[in-house]
């Protein structure tokens, strides 16, 4: 008998691979399941009760960005049958020249003239499809039990998904240690696209622009501002839903990423609607206008003292007269100090900014490998050289960028 079992043998009479598959395993027995049933909610639910990721934000993701990524569950259970963790994991078709040079892209798209599918590659993507990875564990020293599972299982689950690269996206450096199974044994650790943070141990925005900021740079600020304050009146609002806004709001996210040369997941109207009804306690909205017109917005998640802009919408049209980038950015600052938040965090991207207002970089990782073991030693090798970290020469200045690297 195959060693894969349809789940239907063993849980309902489905035997397609979306409804879910079980196999045995060293450690006890996998199953996969494209949701969580709900005898095993509770375990998944405190797997990520302390992440600012909860279980709603992955359960809306699932729902929301459904037609990108195909989205499924891990549950991993011991010998007696009881499962220990519920990992989420997904599956992609990604571009691997998304990031590079644009020579390389050119030569590529050349390429793809004769051959559609060049370096476009089936993955499996362990972590979440529109945040940082972690491991779901409801107890950090189950972490260790989990990664071991895991590196096990992962090449077995991507073969049945037919799935040529097993990806762990952006994990967080403290998983460094708990995952040595992965880049200690087969995988490559390479960074990732680094996110940014602000401490805030400050009592205002200028107590910070004058303790933190380059005379230039304040001097440059300050320019920008009254320059802005000639235009007729930019002033934010705080709100908790979007949904009254969405037909104001969402063409400006567009715009965006429209001009973003990495792209990954796109937020859709309905995700944006869904996140302040699903999480009302940790998100945040902030709204600016002028002459009563919304001309930004960000999506904040508020955390353990943490506040993560996550998403953004500038109107184009006024954003460099007006100088929203930084005048949004200074209004959500002042409003996260003066809310007593701790810190100040926001995704990849745009570095130059965040070089010059004293942001430092938050490593994330990918920990990568090829499912053929005679492919495997190659492709570590060449995904040195794809990773977009590497080619973005204003990370390199940060003054922590060993640290993206480090062990």
């Amino acid at each position: 008998m195959d060693k894969f079992e349809s789940f239907s043998e063993t849980q309902s009479k489905t035997s397609e691979t979306k409804s879910g598959f079980s196999f045995e395993a060293a450690f006890g027995r996998v199953m996969v399941t494209s949701e969580v049933p709900s005898e095993s909610m509770s375990l998944w639910k405190a797997g990520l009760a302390e992440n600012c990721y909860d279980h709603r934000y992955y359960e809306l993701v699932h729902q929301t960005l459904g037609d990108q990524f195909e989205h499924y569950y891990l549950h991993l259970k011991d010998h007696e049958g009881v499962t220990k963790a519920i990992q989420p994991f997904f599956l992609v078709i990604q571009d691997m020249t998304a990031g590079l040079p644009s020579q390389i892209r050119r030569f590529v798209e050349k390429v793809r003239r004769a051959s559609p599918g060049f370096l476009r590659v089936r993955m499996l993507m362990v972590g979440c499809s529109a945040g940082e990875g972690h491991l779901v564990s409801p107890e950090i020293s189950n972490a260790a039990w989990v990664s071991q599972s895991l590196h096990e299982v992962l090449p077995q689950v991507a073969g049945k998904f037919r799935a040529s690269l097993i990806v762990l996206k952006d994990f967080p450096a403290v998983y460094r240690e708990v995952l040595k199974p992965f880049s200690q044994n087969g995988y490559a650790r390479v960074p990732s696209m680094p996110a940014a943070k602000l401490d805030l141990n400050y009592g205002s925005f200028e107590e910070y622009m004058s303790r933190s900021l380059s005379h230039a740079m304040r001097k440059n600020l300050r320019r920008k501002f009254r320059a802005a304050a000639c235009l007729p009146e930019i002033v934010m609002e705080n709100v908790r839903d979007l949904t009254p806004y969405i037909d104001e709001i969402y063409p400006l996210y567009l715009q965006v990423i429209e001009r973003a040369q990495i792209k990954f997941e796109e937020a859709t109207p309905e995700y944006f609607c869904r996140l302040g009804q699903t999480m009302p306690d940790r998100m945040r909205f902030f709204i600016w206008r002028q002459q009563g017109r919304i001309v930004a917005f960000s999506v904040c998640l508020a955390h353990d003292g943490v506040l993560r802009d996550q998403y953004v919408g500038l109107d184009y049209s006024v954003a460099f007269d007006a100088h929203l980038y930084f005048v949004t950015w200074r209004d959500m600052v002042k409003w996260a100090i003066e809310n007593r938040f701790n810190a100040y965090y926001t995704g990849p991207m745009n570095y130059d900014p965040k070089l010059h207002l004293r942001l430092n970089l938050v490593p994330l990782d990918l920990y990568a490998r090829h499912t053929s073991d005679w492919i495997n030693p190659v492709f570590r090798r060449i995904l040195g050289y794809l990773q977009p970290a590497r080619h973005d020469p204003i990370i390199r200045r940060f003054p922590n960028f060993h640290e993206l690297s480090g062990s």
